[in-house]
């Protein structure tokens, strides 16, 4: 399925010299470019009404579905640019998979894949020059989203969603620079359940993570680790990243999926990085004790997390009320920033992309 854009630019575009402004010192998600990407789907109708339209506040009634019911599911992939100029973007079909799997789970239509790659595409065409240049792991953040669009009270599927891409200039997630990371554990609180919607990416998952995440901080923590809900033993997974764990015998381990935890693109990329390098990889289920076990005798080396934003953060510490396993003060481990590089500069087209993994968006 194929749908044609039809573009409005913005008659009030940000001046060459703001933008380059806010490129030189981005933070992570406070400017946007000048247009946004809209499609609209009804259920007589499917999709249609692909547009580009000037970036602004979006025109919804008090009784539209998706602020009642939050049937809403949101994706998170980065516009690269390379020395020659060109723009890039890294595995952008798993994205719209993984777009589909949430909307299937949330009863949202699936948005079909050349739609979502083309969405991606067309605000490249008119806001390219927001896209930095390929120094200090500058990037241009995309934000497809797609929400319940009817007007009504009743609990059901709705009948009519909009599917919109927004974008952020951003630098480095976590703006310490690659520095290991304190983690909270989250005892009281959880992410997800079983049969739940943790394997979705949806606001609601972000929304449960929020009280832990402020304990966190509070305890000067940059995120916060879940356990399983049922049994409160087993690793999941950060507030919004994947963990990684690395073993003095090479072998590197992972919590495996059952349905409460997100498949991480960018996790998928680093164990077939690791895999690459001959090291095996486990994904299993890990326990608290056994990290607490490994790390203190050191069978543990390295612990680190990932995920679209931040891509390979170490983690130096995890921490709770009860309890502090390893140190704020840590090295990074030098597997963690091997990978690290070797993946950005996939990304970046300085190292070969022998997985294919880079789709180009501008011309």
């Amino acid at each position: 399925m194929s749908v044609s854009f039809e573009v409005t630019r913005n008659p009030n575009p940000v001046s060459d010299a703001d933008r380059e402004a806010i490129i030189a010192n981005p933070t992570f998600g406070t400017h946007f470019t000048d247009h946004q990407v809209v499609v609209v789907w009804e259920k007589d109708k499917g999709w249609h009404s692909a547009s580009v339209i000037p970036y602004g506040p979006m025109l919804m009634d008090p009784s539209s579905a998706v602020l009642h019911y939050g049937q809403e599911i949101f994706e998170g992939i980065k516009a690269y640019r390379h020395d020659d100029g060109s723009i890039w973007t890294f595995r952008p079909k798993m994205n719209a998979a993984r777009l589909q799997k949430s909307a299937k789970r949330m009863a949202l239509p699936e948005l079909p894949e050349e739609i979502f790659i083309e969405s991606l595409k067309q605000l490249i065409a008119v806001d390219g020059a927001w896209v930095p240049k390929p120094e200090n792991e500058k990037t241009l953040y995309f934000r497809p989203f797609e929400i319940a669009a009817e007007n009504f009270l009743g609990v059901r599927a709705a009948h009519r969603a909009e599917y919109r891409v927004i974008a952020s200039p951003v630098g480095p997630y976590f703006t310490g620079g690659v520095k290991p990371v304190s983690i909270w554990i989250a005892l009281d609180s959880s992410r997800a359940g079983k049969h739940g919607t943790g394997e979705a990416k949806t606001g609601g998952n972000y929304a449960a993570s929020l009280l832990a995440q402020n304990e966190g901080y509070e305890q000067g923590c940059s995120q916060v680790m879940f356990l399983d809900a049922e049994t409160a033993t087993y690793i999941e997974e950060l507030g919004g990243m994947n963990l990684f764990f690395v073993h003095a015998d090479g072998k590197v381990s992972t919590p495996s999926f059952d349905g409460t935890i997100l498949r991480g693109i960018t996790r998928d990329s680093i164990i077939t990085l690791l895999k690459d390098r001959g090291h095996e990889v486990s994904e299993r289920k890990i326990t608290l004790d056994e990290v607490r076990k490994g790390f203190n005798s050191g069978e543990i080396t390295e612990i680190f997390a990932c995920g679209t934003a931040a891509v390979i953060t170490p983690v130096g510490m995890l921490k709770s009320k009860l309890e502090q396993i390893g140190s704020p003060d840590a090295a990074p481990g030098k597997l963690t920033v091997s990978l690290r590089e070797e993946l950005t500069s996939i990304q970046y087209g300085r190292l070969e992309d022998k997985h294919g993994w880079m789709h180009r968006l501008s011309v």
